[in-house]
């Protein structure tokens, strides 16, 4: 049920917003916008200048057999990168079907952002797809992309990020938001160890907000070092009745 207790029931506002000649009608419609986000003001959009995140700092996970979980962490970045946060997304593995074309609109709509930047050290193709790409070298590669990351936690390490970033600088000059993107497929297939994940996460600096994603298999050994856990579920995809992927929604 909704605190009201700092609105005067009696001389409430009437629906229409007029304070009905009662100056607490004022009162108490200023008392609900004082709780309502933003005081009931729309936002416009504005400049993205550098700033510093003041709660930063959390662990995400996002898992599971549904389409959305790059998409939902792309979408913080974004978030996070127009408020002047500096963001950076480094991807395990990426693949996709045949009919995927050599375009990422995710890549072109990050390259023209300020302060959001990305990489993939990944192999494209997914491991054990028979998709035509080397088995043995997904191993290596994903190797290289946890060793990339551990270098970017230690550049993180090395700067204050409670203090604004340059939005055109290098991620290896350190970064407010990580997204390590299917790093958590590749320790589900083998790729990597789950204690291998677990490192990276002792390994991040306090201020740091770190989003992992990937595995349609659980990831308990995340679920009590996590601070948000979120599984994206399938109740029904396009996939399963031959649709292929399509450029502008799966890339």
């Amino acid at each position: 049920m909704e605190d009201r207790t700092n609105v005067d029931d009696t001389n409430e506002s009437p629906s229409d917003g007029s304070a009905g000649g009662d100056e607490s009608g004022y009162q108490s419609r200023d008392a609900t916008l004082e709780r309502t986000p933003g005081k009931g003001e729309t936002p416009e959009a504005q400049p993205i200048t550098p700033a510093a995140p003041e709660e930063f700092g959390l662990v995400q996970v996002w898992w599971g057999d549904g389409k959305g979980k790059t998409t939902a962490a792309m979408g913080m970045g974004l978030r996070a990168a127009g408020n002047g946060y500096r963001v950076h997304m480094l991807q395990f593995m990426k693949g996709g079907a045949s009919s995927v074309e050599a375009v990422r609109g995710e890549y072109n709509t990050i390259a023209a952002l300020p302060g959001f930047s990305y990489e993939n050290l990944g192999h494209y193709g997914w491991h054990g797809m028979a998709d035509g790409s080397d088995e043995a070298d997904h191993e290596r590669q994903a190797q290289v992309g946890l060793d990339r990351a551990r270098e970017l936690l230690s550049a993180a390490a090395d700067a204050d990020l409670t203090e604004p970033l340059a939005l055109e600088r290098d991620a290896d000059d350190g970064v407010h938001m990580l997204i390590l993107d299917e790093i958590l497929y590749a320790a589900d297939m083998g790729l990597l160890e789950p204690a291998d994940v677990l490192s990276v996460i002792d390994e991040k600096p306090d201020d740091m907000e770190l989003v992992l994603t990937g595995s349609h298999a659980e990831p308990t050994y995340l679920l009590e070092v996590a601070d948000l856990v979120t599984k994206v579920t399938k109740q029904r995809h396009p996939i399963d009745a031959g649709q292929r992927a399509r450029r502008g929604t799966e890339y």
